[in-house]
């Protein structure tokens, strides 16, 4: 930081860091500013945003556009963007604005770095440090950053009519726990969309990330493992259909976790095998070890 101090994220660097190869970046750095060195703000000029110490010395904000730019340009490979919450350069939302005089105008800014990311990314999953701290918004964008991977995966490999089927059926039901809309939409848009593939792909993709950015309620997921349930009508008792809604309604209420209900359903699972349901990502999103169910 300017002061030589951190913002250090333990789930980053002592969870997250587990699973992904971070890669650092510090435009102001990159453009320059030494470290230590005076704090810089975003002040308002005729409608322009400027980042500049408050006497308007220390100019930078074209320079840290240009740095924006061209990381990119250069970020194909990365699945997810985690920034420095409420930095002139890095925050994603919530910087604080300046009139010329000194005056606070708003907290409506956006980092001029990360601007740039964002804009010319917009399927990246990007987060703030600080937001991480949230259990649910630390879920929501561990999903779409792992999700992202798999589909740069699928990418790099080649993407067939057959090969984005697969994909989706793998995803339907964490899709629909995210955005039930999204889900019967994108279900259309597979079987009945005429469009080469490269076109398919990318609406695809931008829907299924539109998606999965709208954070899981207990309703959805109550919706989800209900429907979960309608694949073993036949095999269980009706004692069992009968615990295993008294699962989901106790999660429904709040008086248990999540992870009742699914857990119960994988011990189904495994005892009355089927294929489609074993490869789907919703009961497994991510490695256990992240702990990421378990604060809901």
């Amino acid at each position: 930081r300017f002061d030589k101090s951190h913002k250090r994220s333990n789930f980053c660097m002592d969870e997250l860091s587990q699973f992904v190869s971070f890669v650092p970046h510090c435009p102001e750095v990159a453009v320059g500013l030494p470290v230590p060195r005076p704090t810089v703000r975003q002040i308002k000029k005729d409608d322009v945003i400027h980042v500049s110490r408050p006497d308007g010395s220390m100019e930078v904000a074209e320079a840290l556009k240009e740095f924006g730019e061209q990381i990119a340009h250069q970020s194909d490979s990365l699945s997810g963007f985690i920034f420095c919450a409420k930095s002139p350069s890095c925050g994603m939302e919530r910087v604080k604005v300046y009139s010329e005089e000194g005056h606070l105008l708003n907290n409506d800014g956006i980092g001029v770095f990360a601007e740039q990311i964002m804009k010319h990314n917009p399927l990246l999953p990007c987060e703030e440090n600080g937001r991480l701290n949230d259990a649910l918004i630390r879920e929501n964008f561990v999903t779409r950053v792992l999700v992202y991977k798999q589909w740069q995966n699928l990418v790099e490999s080649g993407v067939t009519k057959h090969k984005l089927c697969q994909f989706h059926a793998k995803h339907k039901y964490l899709l629909m726990a995210h955005h039930p809309v999204v889900y019967k939409e994108l279900g259309r848009y597979l079987a009945q969309s005429e469009e080469a593939i490269e076109l398919l792909a990318d609406g695809y993709i931008a829907g299924l990330m539109k998606g999965l950015q709208k954070k899981a309620t207990r309703k959805t997921h109550c919706n989800t493992l209900q429907h979960l349930l309608g694949y073993f009508k036949k095999e269980l008792s009706k004692e069992q259909k009968q615990e295993m809604i008294e699962q989901i309604e106790g999660y429904r209420k709040g008086l248990l976790p999540l992870l009742a209900p699914l857990t119960l359903l994988k011990h189904y699972l495994r005892e009355f095998p089927k294929p489609y349901l074993q490869g789907q990502s919703y009961f497994d999103p991510y490695p256990a070890e992240l702990r990421l169910r378990y604060g809901y």
